[in-house]
């Protein structure tokens, strides 16, 4: 009887385990098949997409589009398995030129300043305000040294870059050993140009060998790329010293980095524009002899006018973004700011041109002639930007504009009125958004986006994940009305070389920036707050030249860009 009761027991154990053994099994699978299912792309999410960009599909539809669009989503997940570096870029390249489109290609010699017979003086420090051709000057004469300017930039960068919130990372070991090598070279007689030993300050966004580029984003501050940008390269090669990696909005966008908000130093209340935020106010406050800042929709522009500063945007396709970072490959340039529009170009002419990595360079010269005859360029206004459109938004710098109209007509300019197409601008932006999103597609599928300091709606992250959704379709269409601008752009400023802008609001900005058009900004006054104010140059593609000498001789009949702020009195 003992055993047969031990002999039904075992049978109840073993039943017990089977049929626990089947519910499990039958209840994992069922939670893996809700899983798979859940998964699986159905019908039902290809008509929840419908709502996101805009279109009806009939059921016989989504289930004719079921199969590829399941193997489009197994194709995804092959792509994110192969690694692609932020400097890759697509095989597709952005060309601005359109046919029919006329562009000079006879070089003629770089007009270099004339020399003004600059003393050294008796504040030393005032000498950090002085432009680079004044410093250029001073330094191939040897009435001061490399050493001793890099020296006080240094110092300055020191007291002041903390405050404005303007620098990432001070080079102060390899500036003091380029300056030192500028000397001996020049005082041996090698003289390099007007850059030489001049002390110069690189968005962090150009990778320099052996020192941090953390694009001013909290996922990348410790990041070393092990090489030198080709714009960093070609300053160095022209004798130009680096002081200091500066600030940018992370990752190109407004003010705000990883270490704070970079000021203004007209009013340290304010950020600085974005996003080459430092360069601007580096420029500006005398911390540098000259800097280095990228634009895609307004980023050289945008800080140079808040900050006082002489920026130059140049063509798409003239300066080699080879060892940036790319934002958006379509629009990205490269120019330099300072604090005359003598110093951009003497910048510009040692940094642009074709280096063979960056294959959207176009090999065309940069025939700078400051004595060029005004009357030999036809210069245009942009007529309702003046006149209506921004009254209509409470004109803030309308004063100002119009006595630079006044002055532009002194010079016995006849100002040709001008328009801009009428495609409306914003409905592109389809375009960097889908670039933007592709050349930090892994910090979002990582989740390190979450580690960016501004978590707007309008900051990267959501920039970022909101663009997943753009359909290739409007993309590749957004660069078909963009091709259209361009013939309309192109059509109207047949009768003009320059015209003049508000240097703020608008679609102006915007659609020269896809259009590719050259830009110059300039101070021309101050508004109500003591800030400074400003207006923008516009030119035909690759004519900097011209733009650059319209806007010179505004320079010459005017004295804003000779003003700084005292920044003892702003901290």
């Amino acid at each position: 009887m003992e055993a047969l009761r031990k002999k039904k027991g075992s049978s109840a154990i073993l039943a017990f385990i089977v049929i626990a053994s089947v519910f499990l099994l039958i209840i994992g699978g069922a939670f893996v098949l809700y899983h798979i299912k859940a998964k699986r792309i159905t019908t039902k999410d290809i008509a929840a997409a419908e709502k996101v960009i805009g279109l009806d599909f009939t059921s016989k539809e989504r289930r004719m589009m079921l199969d590829n669009v399941r193997r489009n989503a197994s194709r995804y997940e092959r792509l994110r398995k192969i690694s692609i570096q932020n400097s890759v870029p697509p095989a597709l390249f952005f060309n601005p030129v359109i046919p029919g489109v006329h562009l000079e290609k006879d070089r003629k010699p770089f007009k270099m300043p004339e020399d003004s017979g600059v003393q050294v003086p008796s504040n030393f420090e005032d000498l950090a305000f002085y432009p680079v051709s004044e410093l250029a000057q001073l330094i191939k004469s040897r009435k001061i040294t490399s050493t001793e300017l890099t020296k006080l930039y240094l110092e300055r960068l020191k007291k002041f870059g903390p405050r404005l919130e303007c620098v990432i990372t001070l080079t102060e070991e390899l500036a003091l050993a380029q300056a030192k090598r500028a000397d001996r070279e020049i005082a041996s007689g090698r003289y390099r140009g007007p850059l030489h030993g001049i002390p110069w300050g690189a968005k962090d966004l150009l990778s320099t060998k052996g020192i941090k580029t953390t694009w001013g984003a909290m996922p990348y501050k410790d990041q070393i790329i092990d090489m030198d940008a080709t714009v960093v390269k070609r300053l160095e090669e022209a004798g130009a010293v680096l002081v200091a990696k500066l600030t940018m909005g992370a990752l190109a966008s407004g003010p705000t980095w990883f270490g704070g908000k970079t000021r203004n130093p007209w009013n340290p209340e304010q950020g600085s524009g974005g996003s080459s935020a430092g360069s601007a106010a580096a420029a500006a406050a005398g911390l540098v002899g000259f800097s280095i800042g990228t634009e895609t929709r307004g980023s050289i522009i945008n800080p140079s006018s808040i900050c006082g500063a002489t920026g130059l945007r140049p063509t798409f396709g003239r300066v080699s973004r080879y060892g940036a970072m790319a934002l958006s490959w379509s629009m990205d340039k490269i120019g330099p700011i300072c604090r005359s529009v003598e110093d951009c170009s003497l910048v510009f002419n040692a940094i642009y041109g074709p280096d063979g990595k960056d294959l959207t360079i176009i090999d065309l010269p940069f025939n700078w002639d400051p004595s060029l005859d005004l009357k030999d360029i036809r210069i245009g206004y942009l007529k309702k930007a003046f006149e209506r459109e921004y009254k209509e938004r409470g004109y803030a710098n309308k004063k100002n504009d119009e006595a630079s109209l006044k002055v532009l007509r002194s010079l016995g300019v006849e100002l040709i009125p001008f328009d801009l197409p009428e495609i409306p601008v914003n409905v592109l932006s389809l375009i960097p958004h889908a670039e933007f999103a592709a050349a930090f597609d892994e910090l979002t599928r990582s989740n390190r986006d979450d580690l960016l300091v501004r978590q707007t709606k309008r900051s990267r992250p959501n920039v970022f994940r909101q663009a997943r959704l753009i359909p290739a379709v409007e993309y590749i269409q957004a660069n078909r009305i963009r091709a259209l601008l361009m013939q309309e752009m192109a059509q109207k400023m047949k009768g003009i070389d320059v015209y003049a802008a508000p240097s703020f609001g608008g679609s102006n900005i915007l659609l020269t920036n896809f259009t590719g058009h050259p830009a110059v900004v300039v101070p021309n006054g101050f508004n109500e707050k003591e800030s400074p104010t400003s207006i923008l140059f516009i030119g035909n593609l690759y004519e900097e030249a011209k733009t650059l000498r319209v806007a010179k001789a505004f320079q010459n009949a005017t004295d804003f860009h000779l003003k700084h702020p005292i920044l003892e009195e702003n901290f």
